[in-house]
């Protein structure tokens, strides 16, 4: 079992990390930054970003993060592949143990966890996931040449989604449960005025058939209780996202949706364990922001660790 003893762990590596380690490594702070999977999260399947301040032409996720950690290895970051199972306080340090066996001590932690896509949990989504059910439009969308698609869900990224899959699809089916959008006006405006996307509202996906691979999806209408089949080859589902936070249980405070509650300061209930991010319980989950409370994060953490270095003197 190996340990090791850092200033500063952050256990996540999408905006709101690297926002973190980055503020953390100008302030020389060991820094340890701990990714399950690719550097970036959720921003990396992000077909364009036009809210990003510095962008007029917007730009891609995958170009964003791209910049963020070249930005952050120049300041000497280390970076390692793990997964975070559990969270120790052991008062003037904190212990962070991963999957691998390896237990990594800090005397602060910043967590940053993102959140993955939730699922319909209907029939067939998860026996077709990866063969015409995908949550990644930017990843499949180019598999759909020439075919008819749908796309679940009202919010920016099921708009956003929608858009770019016209690109490859000749119809787009938007299905949304409710009779009107929660996404920005500008995407709602855009959306309807593509000849390529038929709107399906007030409606619900109960059901995705085929064989080896998708080729219809049944669907209800809310107002009727009609139900439709429709011809699709693919599904994509974009109905929002659910922290990656079953680990903390019983640990630090959660809301009902597992989401973590942090102060205005991104203080855990935890001393010493910071949180950003889209793990984060709040209103808007937006790029901007998590780099913000990343930002936030890494300076509280700084203060906690110079007033603890203080104390043991």
């Amino acid at each position: 079992m190996k340990e090791e003893l850092f200033d500063l762990i952050i256990i996540g590596g999408g905006p709101a990390g690297l926002t973190s380690a980055l503020y953390a490594r100008r302030s020389l702070l060991r820094t340890l930054l701990i990714e399950r999977g690719p550097i970036g999260g959720q921003v990396l399947y992000t077909d364009l970003i036009e809210n990003y301040p510095g962008f007029p032409d917007g730009i891609s996720g995958f170009e964003l993060i791209d910049l963020i950690r070249r930005q952050v290895e120049k300041l000497g970051l280390e970076i390692r592949e793990g997964e975070a199972i559990d969270l120790q306080d052991l008062v003037k340090y904190k212990k962070v143990k991963l999957a691998n066996g390896d237990e990594l001590t800090a005397k602060a932690v910043i967590l940053a966890l993102g959140a993955e896509h939730k699922k319909l949990g209907i029939p067939g989504e998860k026996e077709f996931t990866g063969k015409g059910v995908s949550y990644c439009a930017v990843c499949d969308g180019p598999f759909f040449r020439g075919e008819k698609v749908a796309v679940v869900g009202g919010g920016n990224t099921a708009l956003q989604e929608a858009l770019f899959l016209t690109k490859f699809a000749s119809k787009v089916f938007l299905i949304h449960r409710r009779d009107a959008f929660r996404a920005t006006p500008l995407l709602q405006e855009r959306v309807r005025a593509n000849p390529q996307i038929e709107l399906v509202l007030s409606s619900v996906v109960e059901e995705i058939r085929g064989d080896s691979r998708v080729k219809e999806i049944v669907v209800r209408d809310l107002k009727t209780e009609e139900r439709r089949s429709f011809e699709v080859s693919g599904v994509f589902i974009f109905i929002g996202f659910a922290p990656r936070t079953e680990w903390l249980k019983g640990k630090i405070e959660l809301d009902e949706q597992g989401f973590i509650i942090t102060d205005r300061e991104m203080r855990t209930s935890m001393s010493g364990v910071f949180a950003c991010g889209d793990c984060v319980s709040k209103k808007f989950r937006q790029i901007i922001n998590a780099c913000g409370e990343g930002a936030v994060a890494s300076l509280n953490a700084e203060e906690y660790i110079k007033e603890l270095e203080h104390a043991k003197v």
